[in-house]
């Protein structure tokens, strides 16, 4: 019996493109109204970035075909990734399909089990607490760059080790929202107006190079103060033979392989950990402390459930299995915010795509931004509702939430985001009673991931009768006038 035959759809073009450019107009000037209009125009959109076609995938059913179940028609590629790989070279996040993936992929999977992540828990909580404890009370802080230096801080104990230099972490934190910045303009602007000798192009290739510098001085810092045998860690117990030691880091596994990377290759898959480690984590970080901001239920609960985890004591790594809550606050911020807006694969031949014609070559785009804001998936999309991820809570929305991908390219840090995440956000609410947003409400700015415009917050205590453990504040539990009390 012969298969019955594909009924090709039409698909529509997104109004508004210009000579010359397409749409990268839009994509430039208004990113997130212009992908998320794109659904009004059927489950497969065509678009235009300069004279080149691209489709973008609206329905978030037909995004998991592309990622999952057929896969292997839409390889790694298209724009972004072409533009990410001018700094992450072939890192796991860019490097194409097939053996060389496979094989890095198997070789650093294990550096993000979650026993293994817990090795680091200790340092980096140790960290993280150090710096919200050194802030002023009171003082006005810009928030996203708060958050952006201490996933960083955070993620480089946990990846090179306690005794990391100052230098490479506060150049690396200078450097990439200028990188990040040039990645999506050479993303949403023409091939041809990227190889110009301009000087916008001109200082990003200076930028990427000096990353790499500074990632090399890291890796080399890294292999010289390697331990010869791994130690017992109080989180743990003792340690597998291939764990970090309490002043290495992850990113021993890589050096000491039987099968070593190449030093280029060990540079591209710093930076790729590096960026996506900073970028998300702070920007999902920055969102989740101005809905808190806003919204004294989610943050009464939160300081609730973290004082019945930990009593009147800092938190343990131990602790953030007891913390269902605040991962609800947290995926709900993911949800709203991102973090990331437009990812691309290219079609490895012609396919069809719920009843639509994508040819060989074609530019694949999905969108987790458009996906998560789809409001027969998510009613009200725009209300930031953390009972949303409640485990009562019928699951019909799960399958749309794609912030961390899906399938064989599925982002294999998803375990350390969760854990940095709770630790950076707890470490804050634990230090400061009070949080206080004193900017105007931040817009959304879609760059690599969809960040705030500004943000602004001041934090303090309740009152001067707080206590202090380990040289910090009382818990709100122990703190008079809290939410706990």
């Amino acid at each position: 019996m012969t298969a019955p035959p594909v009924i090709t759809v039409p698909t529509r073009t997104a109004p508004g493109a210009l000579p010359l450019l397409g749409h990268a107009h839009r994509l430039a000037r208004d990113p997130l109204p212009f992908i998320t209009s794109l659904r009004r125009h059927g489950s497969v959109v065509r678009i235009r970035i300069g004279p080149t076609a691209a489709y973008v995938v609206t329905d978030p059913d037909l995004t998991r075909r592309v990622l999952v179940t057929e896969a292997a028609h839409y390889a790694k590629g298209g724009k972004i990734i072409d533009a990410l790989r001018v700094f992450f070279g072939d890192g796991l996040a860019t490097v194409a399909d097939g053996d060389t993936h496979l094989r890095n992929r198997r070789l650093m999977q294990p550096m993000f089990n979650k026993a293994h992540i817990a090795t680091r828990g200790s340092a980096m909580i140790d960290r993280v607490r150090s710096m919200v404890g050194a802030w002023r009370e009171n003082e006005r802080r810009d928030v996203f760059g708060d958050m952006n230096d201490l996933t960083l801080a955070a993620f480089l104990v946990a990846l090179f080790g306690t005794d990391l230099p100052e230098h490479p972490r506060t150049e690396f934190t200078a450097l990439m929202p200028a990188i990040m910045k040039g990645t999506i303009r050479q993303t949403v602007l023409p091939p041809w107006a990227t190889r110009l000798p301009l000087p916008a192009n001109r200082a990003h290739a200076a930028r990427v190079a000096q990353l790499r510098d500074l990632v090399d001085q890291a890796i080399d810092h890294h292999r010289t103060s390697l331990p010869s045998a791994p130690p017992h860690d109080a989180d743990t117990g003792p340690a597998c033979p291939h764990a970090p030691s309490a002043q290495g880091g992850l990113f021993a596994a890589l050096l000491t392989a039987d099968r070593p990377l190449t030093r280029r290759h060990l540079q591209d898959e710093a930076i790729t950990l590096l960026t996506g480690a900073i970028e998300t984590t702070g920007t999902t970080l920055a969102w989740t402390l101005y809905e808190i901001s806003r919204h004294p239920d989610v943050e009464q609960r939160l300081r609730t459930e973290l004082a019945d985890a930990c009593g009147n004591r800092p938190l343990h790594y131990t602790d953030l299995e007891k913390l269902p809550y605040a991962r609800q606050v947290l995926q709900e911020a993911i949800r709203k915010y991102g973090p990331a807006w437009m990812v691309t694969r290219t079609a490895t031949r012609d396919v069809e795509l719920g009843g639509h014609r994508i040819p060989e070559g074609a530019d694949v785009v999905w969108s987790p931004y458009l996906h998560q804001h789809d409001p027969s998936r998510f009613p009200a999309p725009d209300v930031f509702d953390p009972d949303r991820w409640a485990p009562r809570r019928p699951p019909a929305a799960r399958g749309s939430f794609l912030a961390f991908g899906d399938g064989r390219r599925k982002c294999i840090g998803e375990n350390f985001a969760w854990a940095e995440l709770q630790i950076i956000l707890a470490a804050i609410l634990q230090r400061w009673p009070r949080i206080e947003l004193v900017s105007r409400d931040p817009r959304p700015q879609a760059v690599v991931t969809v960040k705030p415009d500004t943000i602004s917050m001041r934090y303090g205590h309740r009152d001067a009768a707080t206590a202090a453990v380990d040289g910090h504040p009382l818990s709100p539990r122990e703190s008079p006038g809290s939410a706990g009390d």
